[in-house]
């Protein structure tokens, strides 16, 4: 039970990633299922809403549980949140033109392509995360 424990301490960030990332995930794609489906919108178009509601949901369970980022000040807050959503952009770019080679070049379904898409962007974000954004977070790892 001990080494079971220190296992999740080690890989605390990863693990907490992966849940609160499942759980953005879910909104992304529920979010883009319901406009693509309910509105005559482009598919990209319910794609950039889709993911700007999940990257809030995924800012602050990112700042609150994965990372366990303390701003001592508006200015470290803002630029944490400028560097964030700068990142976010960037994969959202990878987003965008993974959507569009897999449904407007290759026909894909449109679900499916998001699914798998959202799969590529989650590893993307979590390496944007622990390695430019959340880089003051204390260290779970257990020493040996």
């Amino acid at each position: 039970m001990l080494k079971l424990k220190k296992l999740f301490i080690r890989y605390y960030s990863v693990i907490s990633y992966l849940f609160f990332g499942g759980l953005t995930t879910l909104i992304n794609i529920v979010i883009f299922k319901v406009l693509n489906n309910a509105t005559t919108w482009n598919y990209q178009f319910s794609n950039v809403a889709a993911w700007f509601l999940s990257v809030l949901f995924a800012y602050v369970t990112n700042k609150q549980w994965v990372f366990n980022s303390k701003t001592s000040n508006s200015k470290s807050l803002i630029q944490e949140v400028g560097s964030f959503f700068f990142f976010r952009i960037i994969s959202l770019l990878f987003d965008m033109l993974i959507m569009w080679t897999g449904i407007s070049l290759l026909g894909g379904n449109a679900l499916l392509v998001k699914i798998i898409d959202n799969v590529l962007i989650v590893i993307i974000n979590y390496v944007f995360s622990k390695l430019f954004i959340f880089t003051s977070a204390p260290d779970h790892s257990v020493t040996k």
